[in-house]
């Protein structure tokens, strides 16, 4: 396995007119952030690319930079719900209540 590949994908939805997206790379987040408005960069989103920079550069794991993307995606609401269940079960319901 490359070492820039994430072990499980992070799961992006732009809405419900357009399919998950599944980014499964430090390679694909970047590219991802690249594509992000410059009206909507904020501090979240600087700690994903620079996660992801650390990565690129071997300076940090896939895994790290992963969790600093998933935490943009849960932050920016783009997180796919199927990636927002806790592990072992759980409701969209209960979900929601944590966004809150």
């Amino acid at each position: 396995m490359d070492r820039l590949q994430f072990f499980t994908p992070v799961r992006i939805s732009l809405g419900q007119e357009s399919p998950a997206e599944e980014v499964d790379s430090v390679a694909d987040a970047m590219e991802f952030l690249r594509r992000w408005p410059t009206g909507r960069r904020g501090p979240v989103y600087r700690c994903a690319v620079n996660c992801c920079s650390a990565a690129l550069a071997g300076r940090m794991s896939a895994e790290e930079a992963r969790k600093a993307f998933t935490g943009f995606a849960r932050i920016t609401r783009l997180l796919d719900e199927d990636m927002a269940l806790p592990i072992g079960g759980g409701n969209l319901h209960s979900v929601h209540a944590l966004r809150r």
